[in-house]
Formats: structure tokens, sequence, C-alpha cells
């Protein structure tokens, strides 16, 4: 096995490609393989940095020119941890011995319309992990692996004073709007953490990431609230919006150096978990169970398991199918900072 040339079949998306990190180190490590791995171009960032991948191929318009790419390879293995069509096709135009992730669509599905768990209390870096077993390669101790370039990491001079001797981390987006909290319910948290913040998100939370900085900065409140909401608050929180203003690996050291990191279920969630940061993990319509929780590091969930229809997508929404939103609605921030 020694020596051999593998190619890893991942497209995407953010999360999913840094739960994935532990096979190519184990791959390296343990049959010093030549590892190559395949993403969506928009992601190579990820893993650009990553000592234990030797080339990055990427997909981006033309699926026929990526495989003529790899064909030239000459792979003696495809690893598939993505398995849908267009890797299917890889696969088969290339011709190798393969081996493919098993998914679990039949038991999120039912799950998610029939609320019937027959879902494996297995996390989803162990399944994609059993993927390589036939070549005998074992999960190591390790964890997950991110690997922040050296020009990408944030000095803390970067950051407000008030910020710099210690902050906490809140990542406010995610990929849809009912695995996030509604605004509101995002000022009430900030209020409860009572630390200074770095709120981190893209340019699509930039506006929002406004909004809570700002509710903070002003006397008068800058949104409607519920009266309870507004009696109840400290509005003590010091915010720094850096929603926008850094890129992925930036934000990855802003999270590798904070106390502590709260955040959606979303793809930073899983960077932090990679710099064994102790995470307050906030869930909306998906559920821990499908097994992407934070791995091997500390972690506190925070989720409504009292609403009936919870799960009701594998993935999400961009709003609540039943129109009251009350997972994250009613969700109870029951958490402890020391």
């Amino acid at each position: 096995m020694a020596n051999k040339k593998i190619l890893i079949l991942r497209f995407s998306s953010i999360g999913d490609i840094v739960l994935t990190t532990p096979v190519p180190r184990t791959l390296k490590t343990q049959l010093n393989a030549e590892v190559h791995y395949c993403v969506k171009k928009q992601y190579q960032g990820i893993l650009s940095n990553n000592p234990y991948i030797d080339k990055i191929h990427t997909l981006e318009n033309s699926l026929n020119s990526l495989i003529s790419q790899l064909k030239s390879e000459k792979f003696d293995y495809i690893i598939d941890l993505h398995n849908n069509l267009r890797t299917r096709i890889i696969k088969t135009r290339l011709g190798v011995k393969s081996y493919s992730f098993k998914k679990l669509n039949a038991e999120k599905w039912l799950m998610t319309n029939f609320k019937i768990n027959k879902l494996p209390n297995v996390h989803i870096v162990d399944r994609y992990m059993d993927t390589v077993k036939p070549l005998g390669v074992k999960m190591d101790s390790l964890g997950l692996d991110y690997f922040i370039p050296e020009k990408d990491e944030v000095e803390l001079d970067w950051l407000p004073e008030t910020h710099r001797q210690e902050f906490v981390a809140y990542a406010i987006g995610a990929q849809f709007n009912t695995k996030k909290l509604p605004l509101e319910r995002m000022i009430e948290l900030c209020d409860r953490i009572n630390k200074p913040i770095v709120l981190l998100g893209d340019k699509n939370d930039r506006i929002e990431g406004e909004k809570i900085a700002n509710f903070f900065a002003q006397t008068e409140d800058s949104l409607p609230l519920e009266p309870k909401l507004q009696k109840d608050f400290n509005k003590k929180a010091v915010i720094y919006n850096a929603c926008g203003k850094f890129n992925l690996n930036q934000s990855a050291s802003i999270v590798k150096q904070a106390k502590y990191v709260f955040t959606h279920d979303t793809g930073l969630m899983h960077i932090a978990a990679a710099f064994k940061k102790t995470i307050y993990s906030i869930w909306g319509n998906t559920i821990p169970m499908f097994g992407m929780y934070p791995y091997r590091t500390k972690f506190i969930v925070l989720e409504n398991n009292k609403v009936s229809c919870r799960p009701c997508s594998k993935i999400g929404y961009q709003s609540c199918p039943k129109g009251h939103f009350k997972c994250m609605h009613d969700i109870i921030f029951d958490f402890y900072i020391p």
C-alpha cells in the first residue's frame, strides 16, 4: 500500500471539507500515500496550506476538463466523500478502484418527515473514516485540521483595544436562515455573554452585524423589540462587527484566538473544533443527531427540543415552513461562561 496515489473527492462546502481533514492526514501518515484532493475552486483556500495534501484539483465550469486533468494523474484509488452524480461520473470515467462515503439519506428522510430515529450514534467524521478502512487506515487521536497561511494570521492589534485582552467570537451567519437565530435573539444572546464579542460572518452578514453593534453602542434602541426583552437587557456588551472584513482564513485566525466560540450550525463551528475551542453551538431546524456536532472538543448545545416539527430538514430553509420558527424564537439560553 505504500506510495500509492490517492484522490479524495469532496466538492463543498466549508464545514463538510473541514470534517474530512482526518482522511488525508491518516492516508499520508499511515500509508505514506501521495494524496490529491478535488474541491470546488471557491473552497480550495481551506486546504491550500494543508501539509498532508500534495496537490489540489479544482472544479470550476467544465467537468470534462477536470476529468481529463484527473485522468493524466493515473490514480491508484479514489476516495469519494461526496457521493453525488458528478463524483459518480468521475469515478466511472477514471475507471480505478474507488471507495465511497455512505450517506444516510433514507434515515434523515425518516427523521425529518416522520420523526422516526434510525440514525446511527456515529459522528460524520468517523463515517468518513469508515470509507478508508479497506485501505487499512485507522482514525488517530488528532481530531480535525485547519492550517492558516502565515499571511492570514490576524494580529490582536488589528482588533479594537477593547478586544485585545480577551474576547468571545460569535459566528452569526449560516447558509440557511432556519439555522440561525433571528436578529432580536442574537442581540439577546450577546447581552447574555457579557464579554467583548467579535461578530464573524461574510459580507452577507454585515448588515445584521451592524444592527447588533449599533444596538449596544447607542442610547436609544436601534430596532424594535418586545418590551420584556428591552427591559431585561443590560446593554453592556462591547461588540466589534468583523463580518465581511476578513476572509475565511483570517476569520479562522480570530476563532483560534477567541476565549470561547458561539456559533450556529455552520462551517466556523467545525473550524473552531479543529482548534479545540470550547463551543456553544446553536441549533434551529437541524439537530446534532445528524452527526455533525463539534468533533473532539468541549461543546455546549443550545437547542429547543420542545417543538414537535423539529428537525424539519437535513439542511435548512430560508424561512420556517410552519411560519412560527419556534425552534429559534423559543430557544432558552441556558449557559454559563466562566
